[in-house]
């Protein structure tokens, strides 16, 4: 299994950003898949997730209104457009394939940094 994250970068408060996840080495389609965050000096926590067929989605409560995560399953590739951005929204993104709503395998993060 293999994630590629991209779309990090630099953005004022208030701006938006799409992360982008590609993933190789399984059925795409048949696995939930999500996103997750880690800001300097806290844990990993989560930020969204959605089913296989894109139909059952879940969000933080932090992300909620903000954040959407979708998928392309013709192209491998899952999601995460950001919002309405904060200072605390500051971190390094992953993606995941998960079992189901339990993150299995990580990809490398994409850092995002927002400024206020």
């Amino acid at each position: 299994v293999q994630l590629q994250a991209s779309g990090g970068g630099l953005v004022q408060a208030g701006g938006s950003l799409r992360l982008s996840c590609t993933a190789s080495g399984h059925t795409f389609s048949a696995y939930h898949m999500g996103w997750f965050r880690q800001a300097p000096g806290k844990e990993r926590e989560f930020v969204a997730a959605i089913s296989g067929s894109g139909g059952r989605i879940r969000y933080a409560e932090s992300v909620k209104g903000r954040f959407t995560i979708s998928r392309d399953n013709a192209k491998n590739t899952v999601y995460l457009q950001m919002n309405s951005l904060k200072a605390e929204d500051t971190a390094l993104y992953y993606c995941a394939k998960n079992a189901y709503w339990t993150p299995q395998y990580w990809g490398q993060g994409t850092l995002v940094t927002v400024s206020s």
